[in-house]
Parts: C-alpha cells; sequence; structure tokens
C-alpha cells in the first residue's frame, strides 16, 4: 500500500474515508516487517479530531490547514515526506439559496471552498505529481440536474466536475489518473442540515466503501448509491425543459 492523503478528513466522508484508510493500513502493516508504514495524511481544521485520527497509530500524519489560503496549501504541502501517491481532495460545503433570491455573498463563500479551495491544493501539490499517482476529487450527482435551492452549491459542484474532467485529459499525458467522485445525499453534519425529503441516503461508512473500491478498480467516475445516481443522471440527460418541468413539480410535491 501506498501513502495517501484525504482533506475534509474531521467531518462526514472524509473524517469516515480517514478512520478507515488508517485502519485498513495498520492492518496490512506486517510486525515483523522492516519496511516502514505507509502514511495516511489527514488534513482539516477541526484540531479535536486531527488529534483523535493521530491517535490511530504513528502511521497517520495530521496537517492542519486553510485550503482557501494558497500560502498556507503551499506551506503545508511542499515537502511531503513520503510524497502521497493517492490525493483523495474532499474538503467542501454547502450552502442554500431560498426561493431564488440571490445571495452573491453565499455563492462566494461556497465557490471559495468548493472550486477555489480545490484549485489552491492541486496547485500547491503539483510539484510531487508523476506517473501512476491519483488525485480523487469530490464532486457531487447535484452537478448533472439543476435541483431548486441548489444554485450555489450545484454550481460549484458542475465547475468542480468540468475541472476534473479537464485535468484527466491533461493529466493522463502524465500518466496521472484523475477520478471524480459523484455522491448522492449521505448522512453526514452537512447533510443533517437540510430541511427536505433526501431518498435513497446512505451512511458515511457505506460512502466510503464505495469511494474506496473506486480508487482500488482505478475509475475514473465514482458514482454511489448506484440507484438514486442513475436516475438523476438519466433525468440530466433529458432536454432542459422537461428538467426544467420535473424540478417544477418536484417543488410543488415537496411544497403540499
Amino acid at each position: 500500500m501506498s501513502p495517501i492523503l484525504i482533506t475534509g478528513a474531521t467531518s462526514g466522508i472524509g473524517e469516515q474515508l480517514a478512520y478507515d484508510y488508517a485502519k485498513l493500513y495498520a492492518s496490512s502493516h506486517s510486525l515483523e516487517s522492516e519496511v516502514q508504514m505507509p502514511v495516511v495524511y489527514v488534513c482539516g481544521q477541526n484540531q479535536a479530531k486531527l488529534a483523535a485520527l493521530a491517535e490511530l497509530g504513528s502511521h497517520v500524519v495530521p496537517l492542519n490547514f486553510d485550503i482557501t489560503d494558497l500560502a498556507a496549501c503551499k506551506e503545508t504541502l511542499k515537502s511531503l515526506d513520503p510524497v502521497p501517491r493517492t490525493w483523495i481532495l474532499n474538503a467542501g460545503s454547502c450552502e442554500y439559496i431560498d426561493d431564488g433570491v440571490m445571495d452573491a455573498a453565499l455563492v462566494a463563500r461556497v465557490m471559495q471552498i468548493n472550486v477555489v479551495g480545490l484549485a489552491n491544493t492541486i496547485e500547491a501539490a503539483q510539484h510531487h505529481f508523476t506517473a501512476g499517482q491519483h488525485l480523487v476529487v469530490m464532486g457531487s450527482i447535484a452537478s448533472e440536474l439543476a435541483l431548486p435551492r441548489a444554485e450555489a452549491y450545484g454550481a460549484s459542484k458542475a465547475a468542480v466536475s468540468y475541472l476534473a474532467r479537464t485535468l484527466a485529459l491533461d493529466l493522463s499525458k502524465k500518466g496521472i489518473l484523475v477520478s471524480t467522485v459523484f455522491p448522492g445525499f449521505v448522512k453526514t453534519p452537512l447533510t443533517d442540515k437540510n430541511d427536505f425529503p433526501m431518498p435513497m441516503m446512505i451512511s458515511a461508512e457505506q460512502a466510503s466503501k464505495a469511494i474506496q473500491k473506486g480508487i482500488a478498480d482505478k475509475k475514473a467516475h465514482i458514482y454511489f448509491p448506484k440507484r438514486f445516481t442513475w436516475i438523476l443522471r438519466l433525468l440530466g440527460s433529458l432536454p432542459y425543459s422537461i428538467q426544467q418541468r420535473l424540478s417544477s413539480k418536484l417543488i410543488k410535491d415537496n411544497a403540499e
């Protein structure tokens, strides 16, 4: 197993991934082996949770930095040793627009974390990129279908999806695989704040397993849960006029 780095590792899916990979790496390490145990870099801003993750073993290395601060990203990631072979860029945020009343500051906050923060992390890490490495970016199935109240979040994840797909074209020339994760609803502190129905929701544990399998299988696009994301992908392939009618019906049904 090779070194791995996970951003957003102190909440939700990222935290579950951090625990799962830390335990997986520890269990795969032979006590008799003289080979250094692979490192799991866990990145986040919750100091207490970073400390708790570090207690899982010396192979877990906590990193504390703000992804919206390019200088901080570069300073933290410039001299990692050993260098990660898998980069799971999971950190993100979600806020909603109510009743179509635009809030530019809200949009800026979401874009700053989900899009600019992602770009900052990639720029800070890219001097480490070599053939055989795997860059995993956290998108959302919301990027593939316009949904009520998701003007900011959906737009940010659409930008993430496009960014990842274009990076995949350019980095493939260097032998680097780029994967985009497209989750449906996953029970996390972010979705706990939602006040609307969330069909086919899965646990963070299930999400982590799906992501780990997608990474192991070197999939360029990782969708889960399969049935829910398949339905939204199908709807997203319809003409925009039909999508709008379906979304309008969804708003009406939820209001009744």
